[in-house]
């Protein structure tokens, strides 16, 4: 079960929810990147990186018996804040095409890089899925 928490007299979040409240078992997905299941980067694209990111998210999920609308939690790591304002509407795009239109909790934070020089994106996830 999955409730989405929002304030009285708050603006509305758009793409994201401010809080979830959910019951069920935890899994706790490590950070994923924008890489094929090779371990290979098929583009240096930041919205193919962060599709590539999300289908990898939803494999993990999927694995563990649950559905992108499962997912509760996302921090994103961007390597470059300014790339991803610019395409802000064809990551949305992305977003819904893999995820669809369930928007957890999120935040988004700028690195300086990632572990893998090629990644653009790198995304840690929490699903709570039904008992």
């Amino acid at each position: 079960m999955h409730q989405t928490i929002h304030p009285a007299g708050w603006a509305p979040a758009i793409g994201y929810a401010n809080g979830v409240a959910a019951s069920g078992r935890t899994l706790y997905l490590g950070g994923q990147i924008g890489w094929n299941a090779k371990q290979q980067f098929e583009s240096d694209d930041l919205v193919d990186q962060v599709k590539q990111t999300l289908e990898n998210i939803v494999a993990v999920v999927e694995e563990a018996g649950g559905k992108p609308e499962h997912i509760v939690s996302m921090t994103w790591y961007m390597t470059d804040l300014e790339d991803y304002v610019a395409h802000l509407k064809d990551v949305g795009r992305a977003y819904r095409a893999v995820i669809g239109k369930h928007f957890p909790a999120m935040a988004v934070v700028e690195v300086t890089r990632l572990v893998e020089r090629q990644a653009k994106v790198e995304i840690q996830a929490i699903a709570v899925l039904p008992a």
